[in-house]
């Protein structure tokens, strides 16, 4: 296998602003250390979000998703999270055990502005905030504290580059294949028959769609 690393790589940070530039103090100065009223209001619209987690052990970025406002502001410095029901290999919750240092970013649907957290977080099943976190008479077992370190509103460009939100873009379902046809190929490395993947694809349409709070 070819060693791609073995180019012009960029190793210093000297190197990297000589050709990349440095952020100005009009940029750097929207990094704000606590919430205020326009990142709350993000917060209580946005019903997803993607986090960042890493360990000695690798990286993880996980989607994250409720109803709107599903990252309840406990305070201008902490935010409360459920941990709904998954897969239960839990990469994020592992790493966090090991290294609280996370990243979130939240999205609004056809907003191209996005905001980003920094910070550090914690698994807690205490029962007090377990219970903020009801939904359809269901009680998460665990939560995130979410500890804010920095926060800013991050502009639109990546949004308008991908015309992420514009329904002209998008893909029609079936030019991919099913999940279970994806995941069975990439693990046994051969077709699947059709009886197998309508088995397979059935069992993964109820565990999606059930058991979701």
């Amino acid at each position: 296998m070819t060693d791609h690393r073995d180019v012009n790589l960029i190793t210093t940070l000297a190197a990297l602003e000589a050709i990349n530039g440095r952020a100005s103090k009009n940029t750097m100065v929207k990094k704000l250390p606590r919430l205020e009223k326009h990142s709350i209001d993000f917060l209580e619209r946005s019903p997803f979000a993607i986090l960042a987690t890493s360990s000695a052990d690798g990286t993880d970025a996980s989607p994250r998703g409720d109803a709107p406002g599903f990252a309840q502001v406990l305070d201008d410095r902490t935010l409360l999270i459920a941990e709904r029901p998954g897969n239960r290999i839990a990469d994020s919750l592992r790493n966090i055990v090991a290294n609280p240092d996370v990243g979130l970013l939240f999205l609004i649907p056809g907003m191209n502005e996005t905001l980003r957290i920094n910070g550090q977080a914690y698994i807690t099943d205490h029962g007090d905030y377990l219970q903020r976190l009801v939904h359809r008479d269901k009680t998460p077992k665990l939560a995130l504290l979410i500890e804010i370190q920095e926060l800013y509103l991050h502009c639109a460009k990546a949004f308008i580059r991908s015309a992420l939100w514009n329904p002209e873009k998008y893909m029609e379902r079936s030019e991919l294949p099913s999940l279970g046809k994806m995941i069975l190929e990439q693990i046994t490395g051969k077709p699947i028959e059709a009886e197998q993947l309508a088995r397979i694809d059935a069992d993964l349409k109820v565990d999606s769609e059930s058991n979701l709070y």
